[in-house]
């Protein structure tokens, strides 16, 4: 019995950390209800602890590791009490076997070997010592390796120091079959560096995890991700670190890893503690730096003197994103000589401009070091300055105005917007901007600037254009991209309830189809990094309006699909913003409207307790200015954390409380047309609740009103919701031990589910019928919804491995 007691205490784990969050989706609530059902019964009877009209919650979610081992010990005494106990709590285990995702080994399946590395330059040049250090290093480090191999390179900014990782991870690739993992850190300051979490969260995809099971807490995704690696041979490429506390959590524990590391600061703790071993990218020799420069320049324009080009590469000191730029500048402008371009490196180095003005007094604090955007004497500020002076005046504007803020793309829209030109204009100008390499095109029509590029950009916006124009530059960005991001959340979910003048007079697309709402999702997902971007820049800028609801048009992309540090970080400021907004006469309601949503991004990552503080501060909020839908709101998102905790009769309440709240709003109040939806919907939670408390005859009650009022909606009525009263009727049926009624129900979800498209609860609800024909023994028809949910699931993509795992591994068990 030891191995089962010690997969018991796993699936518990398991089981109970992902309630709070919702991970799993549906598959996680029935394996947790399930769990409670477990828990409830009677061992010595074998009884499940109550009957019809019983009305009590019963045991509680274990959260602590003493309720754990508890919760373990009573499901071990359930086993002991007779053989169908047994049975059922070993399914169990198998069920929630599955919340606990598994990449799919490297070597069974090609899709789980990443290869996220960026494309190598074509002009890459020299570092050879680097590259036969690493070999080196591995070759050491293979005959005594019991953890992973960490390189840090170090060096100023622009020393391409992210160019020679690269080409050193695709040289050493054949010694690490499993794949590469790359993330860009983007840590030249602590304000645009990522958060562990994201990176986790991106990795973990890639390693075969479905996005829907990557878990919102850190900790767990960093469990997670250590288990996801374990004994695969990679590379982990952490570019443009900012400090250690960023790097360690991505630290897989195989010691068939490389990681490597960049950084323009040593890595201290990473040394000192987890065995990095350090390198410093220093600059190129005077021969390398011309073989990169005339790489760089090609072969269309005649053949310059030897001395000419050594002047210009010994201008850039050896640097190579200075030697790229001054490179780029001199293929794509026939005009520019040599000489000349060496002429102007040189005055900048020595400290005059073009007119021969002495520019060093304008930076009395100059240290000279190379990663100074500042320093006029700094060579990569100096090629920026002389690709910057060969700009034509459309194009230098552009430049300025697209460094405002720390785009992490930039998109043919945003910078049309950031400069108030049309988007044609724009797509030129930017294809000039990376001709001369000042940005690097990164995808299709997607732009980055490299930091320092971005701090020279954006200097030089302030001394010509000043504050008032980068401002309005900001907002006009912001605006854009609230534009969008409501548009996408109104197809993705055009039937919640919303708060924002961006959202008037939207309409769905008139040939709009099953799969708009998934393209609309997408297109969010693409661009999320870009809209939490425009939220904090908002926020620099005093846009307080623009903050907030950029946040209420993100709600779909984080209530669908999570990365849940990127939502608290991005609510707290729509909070505060909300805040200072209602005080200058703003929209008092959109406090009470971040805090509820701030509330759903704490319970994503687990966090009861601030997703309990943050509902507080919600019905105060709405409670003060009168705001009944979003006070009612704030009380049914408390009924739902209910919900997880297993406080059945609480969520009750809530849902009761929250009911009687709408009921207050008037036949002219605000937001009187959503009231009829809001309340089925609340009408459908108090039968869920009242069903987990053994109320059946009271639950089902409530579950055909809501049916009833689904079906009374304006607009053909709510087929996908009937459809989940019927899960939910099954559900009840199936816990009041009447399995044939069950599948009525599921027949009419089935039915629902298929007319709406909604494929994945169409899945949902085979898979609940088949479990009813298994327990009939109709194993034919079992085998024939399991096929339905394995077809739905498939064509959804990657959205829900781990059920489709387990509907195959049945199909599998019935078909042997």
């Amino acid at each position: 019995m030891e191995p089962l007691m010690g997969m018991v205490v796993s699936a518990v784990g398991t089981v109970a950390s992902g309630a709070l969050s919702g991970a799993g989706g549906e598959l996680g609530r029935r394996t947790s209800e399930r769990l409670f059902d477990l828990l409830r019964r009677d061992p010595v009877g074998d009884g499940d602890g109550g009957g019809e009209g019983a009305g009590v919650d019963g045991p509680t979610l274990p959260v602590t590791e003493s309720e754990r081992s508890a919760a373990a010990l009573r499901l071990m005494e359930l086993v002991h009490s007779s053989p169908q106990a047994a049975r059922d709590v070993s399914e169990w285990v198998r069920e929630a076997a599955w919340l606990t995702p598994r990449s799919v080994p490297a070597v069974a399946h090609g899709a789980s070997r990443p290869r996220m590395l960026p494309p190598t330059t074509a002009v890459f040049t020299d570092r050879a010592d680097v590259l036969a250090w690493l070999t080196a290093l591995l070759d050491e480090e293979d005959r005594t390796r019991g953890a992973p191999v960490i390189a840090a390179l170090t060096g100023p900014g622009g020393i391409g120091k992210t160019a020679a990782v690269v080409h050193c991870a695709v040289e050493l690739g054949d010694r690490f079959p499993d794949g590469v993992l790359f993330a860009d850190l983007n840590g030249a300051s602590a304000g645009t560096a990522l958060p562990p979490s994201d990176v986790l969260a991106r990795f973990l995809e890639r390693l075969g995890v479905p996005s829907a099971a990557v878990p919102g807490d850190e900790a767990r995704q960093r469990d997670l991700y250590l288990d996801c690696t374990a004994d695969r041979r990679m590379i982990v490429v952490l570019d443009n670190a900012h400090d250690d506390a960023q790097v360690i959590p991505l630290l897989p524990a195989s010691p068939g890893c490389l990681v490597l590391v960049t950084s323009r600061h040593r890595p201290g703790r990473l040394v000192a503690r987890h065995g990095a071993r350090p390198f410093a990218v220093g600059p190129l020799s005077s021969e390398d730096s011309v073989s990169l420069l005339r790489r760089v320049v090609g072969n269309d324009r005649p053949a310059a003197p030897d001395h000419a080009v050594r002047a210009v590469a010994d201008g850039t000191g050896g640097i190579p994103l200075a030697l790229c730029t001054t490179g780029a500048g001199l293929a794509v402008r026939e005009h520019l000589s040599w000489e000349r371009v060496a002429r102007r490196l040189s005055d900048r180095i020595h400290g005059h401009d073009r007119e021969g003005t002495d520019v060093t007094d304008a930076h009395p604090d100059d240290s000279g070091a190379l990663t100074d955007p500042t320093d006029p004497t700094d060579p990569v500020r100096a090629a920026q300055d002389v690709a910057y002076g060969e700009l034509t005046p459309d194009c230098a504007a552009l430049y300025r105005a697209i460094a405002v803020a720390a785009w992490p793309t930039v998109t043919v829209a945003c910078a049309a917007q950031a400069a108030g030109v049309q988007d044609r204009e724009a797509r030129a100008l930017l294809e000039q901007l990376g001709r001369v390499n000042l940005l690097e095109e990164v995808g299709e029509e997607r732009y980055r600037f490299h930091d320092l590029t971005r701090a020279h950009a954006r200097e030089l916006a302030l001394a010509e254009d000043g504050h008032t124009r980068i401002s309005g530059a900001v907002r006009r960005v912001a605006v854009g991209q609230l534009r969008f991001a409501a548009a996408a959340d109104f197809r993705v979910m055009p039937k919640r309830w919303r708060l924002g003048p961006a959202y008037q007079d939207l309409v769905l697309p008139a040939d709009r189809d099953g799969s708009d709402g998934k393209r609309a999702l997408a297109s969010l997902r693409r661009e999320r990094e870009n809209l939490a971007a425009a939220i904090r820049a908002a926020d620099q800028h005093g846009f307080d309006d623009l903050v907030w609801q950029l946040c209420e048009a993100m709600w779909t992309l984080h209530l669908r699909l999570g990365f849940h540090a990127q939502w608290i970080d991005t609510h707290v400021l729509g909070v505060e913003a909300a805040r200072r907004s209602a005080a200058e006469f703003g929209d008092r309601r959109a406090v009470g409207r971040m805090c509820t949503q701030l509330a759903f991004g704490h319970m994503g990552a687990g966090r009861a307790d601030d997703a309990e503080a943050a509902l507080e501060q919600a019905v105060a909020a709405d409670r003060d200015c009168g705001h009944h839908r979003g006070e009612a709101s704030a009380v049914e998102a408390r009924g739902l954390l209910r919900l997880r905790q297993w406080e059945f009769t609480a969520a009750e309440r809530c849902f009761e409380e929250a009911r009687e709240i709408l009921d207050r709003i008037g036949p002219d109040g605000d937001g009187r047309q959503d009231v009829p939806r809001a309340t089925a919907l609340l009408t459908h939670h108090i039968g869920r609740a009242r069903t987990k408390q053994r109320r059946f005859t009271a639950a089902a009650a409530q579950l055909h009103d809501a049916l009833a009022r689904f079906r009374r909606l304006s607009d053909g009525g709510d087929p996908y919701n009937e459809g989940r009263v019927y899960m939910s009727l099954g559900d009840l049926h199936l816990d009041a031990g009447d399995p044939d009624q069950a599948r009525v129900c599921l027949d009419e979800a089935v039915k629902a589910m298929t007319a709406d498209g909604a494929g994945l609860q169409l899945a949902d609800a085979l898979i609940a019928r088949a479990r009813c024909h298994r327990d009939a023994g109709r194993t034919a028809q079992e085998a024939e919804d399991l096929r339905g949910a394995a077809q739905c699931l498939s064509e959804a993509g990657n959205d829900d491995e781990a059920a489709l795992a387990r509907v195959r591994s049945r199909l599998t068990e019935i078909e042997a």
